[in-house]
């Protein structure tokens, strides 16, 4: 990823979450990094495809979460 490209997120994630979003962001991607190697695999096709089939099956029986409840629990427990 360019410099420019990474300056231009960082710019849209300052203007656009809170502090304690940020924080949290930032404690998430330290712990991605600090992760073994071979945890950071990347996924087969199939293990993909697995995971979106769930995902459908998820959203068909309504087990989903709002965008709006997700942010207000995370409000709450900052």
């Amino acid at each position: 990823m360019s410099t420019a490209t990474l300056a231009s997120l960082r710019d849209y994630l300052f203007g656009t979450l809170s502090t304690s979003d940020m924080i949290w962001l930032v404690e998430e991607m330290k712990n991605h990094m600090r992760a073994p190697e071979e945890k950071l695999k990347p996924y087969t096709m199939e293990e993909l495809n697995a995971r979106i089939d769930q995902s459908e099956r998820d959203i068909a029986e309504g087990r989903v979460y709002e965008f709006d409840d997700v942010m207000r629990d995370l409000e709450e427990a900052c």
